[in-house]
């Protein structure tokens, strides 16, 4: 199978990068190091190619009620134009489709990026709720691969840590307004330049940050300034490590079609208040919550906590979903599905290549903005 590529491609490449298969996209692992690119983001500034998440466009007088119907979280959040909110999309069942961002422009003027990997078939139910309500938006996806003839396809480059927006400003003097701008909000400046940019000050680490759209003929050149700017290419190694630490959900690893939001921790995504109604919400409310969402910090040695581990508690056995070695904390980590009733400070046992090893229960997250949250 031909993997696909993102622009960047050449340029990771030419850094040294070594590429994986990630979920049919040809992606740097890591350029040498990915505990010094781990570390690079927790201290000063790193950046991620995340290109192959796909932006999607939503257009149309009737956008933000198909949105209200479409989504698990209330898009009525959002109401100051630029303003971003992190939501599921579910089935009927209840289930998520994918977790993605959505952003309000104007009342008329939506965007969404959802992940790479459930971008066509995100596109394909949204085509036919849009369908089934006779919303009549108009649904522009944005990524080199789907962008409709005539429309320009766009990229993304997160550039993350401490030093991250002084580092962009420096690279960018006309993204300089956003400086003022809120976490979870972004705001569109034109570049002599590169064109178009998307700011946004969103990522997926537990740093500040902005996650960069531009289009994406000239990302090569916005890679290349941010580079020279000393801000340091980081791979999808680091990425999961920093997401892990940070608390942040993958999709496929910590939920998929098969879950339930209330089962992932993400109930905090979920409106079930307001008497607005949703694709999943019968489900939700008639299904209830089956299972506690928490963190591990593995206690003793000889293992270290991966995904589908066996957990054993007083209550009966869980899983861990997402496990690694934190480079931050230097103690092995994980995301476990435990029993309804599970706490922070309750010890368990995870079974680890025939072993049964100690862990403590934990509230995620358990680093944020280079802060240890757990010992």
């Amino acid at each position: 199978m031909t993997l696909q590529a993102t622009p960047l491609n050449a340029i990771h490449r030419a850094l040294g990068a070594r590429m994986v298969d990630f979920g049919g996209w040809d992606m740097p692992v890591n350029y040498g190091s990915q505990i010094e690119e781990h570390h690079a983001v927790r201290s000063d500034a790193g950046m991620f190619d995340v290109s192959h998440m796909c932006v999607v466009d939503l257009a149309g007088p009737h956008v933000r009620a198909f949105l209200r119907g479409l989504l698990a979280n209330n898009v009525d959040k959002l109401q100051t134009p630029g303003k971003a909110l992190y939501s599921c999309m579910l089935d009927d069942k209840g289930h998520v489709i994918d977790d993605l961002i959505v952003y309000f422009f104007a009342e008329d003027r939506f965007r969404l990026v959802v992940n790479a990997s459930t971008a066509p078939t995100d596109i394909e139910w949204i085509r036919a709720r849009n369908a089934a309500t006779g919303s009549g938006v108009a649904i522009t996806p944005r990524r080199a691969d789907n962008a409709p003839a005539g429309v320009a396809p766009l990229a993304i480059v997160a550039v993350q840590g401490p030093n991250a927006r002084a580092k962009v400003w420096g690279a960018f003097p006309s993204t300089q307004p956003s400086e003022a701008l809120k976490p979870f909000n972004a705001l569109v400046v034109q570049d002599p330049a590169i064109g178009e940019i998307m700011v946004a000050r969103t990522g997926y680490t537990g740093e500040d940050g902005f996650e960069l759209v531009v289009p994406a003929d000239n990302v090569a050149a916005v890679w290349e300034k941010l580079d020279a700017a000393g801000v340091r290419p980081a791979g999808l190694g680091a990425r999961d490590t920093l997401r892990l630490e940070a608390g942040m959900n993958l999709y496929g690893q910590d939920m998929d079609i098969h879950t339930s939001p209330l089962d992932a921790g993400l109930a905090w995504t979920v409106d079930l208040q307001s008497e607005r109604d949703f694709t999943g919400k019968a489900a939700l409310l008639a299904d209830g919550q089956k299972a506690a969402f928490a963190g591990l910090v593995l206690r003793d040695k000889g293992g270290v906590l991966r995904a589908h581990q066996t957990v054993v508690t007083p209550a009966g056995n869980g899983e861990t979903t997402s496990g690694t070695f934190s480079p931050t904390l230097s103690l092995s980590i994980a995301f476990a599905r435990l029993p309804l009733g599970a706490q922070p400070g309750d010890s368990v046992e995870v079974e680890i290549r025939g072993r049964k090893l100690a862990a403590t229960v934990v509230k995620l997250p358990f680093v944020r903005n280079g802060k240890a949250l757990v010992s």
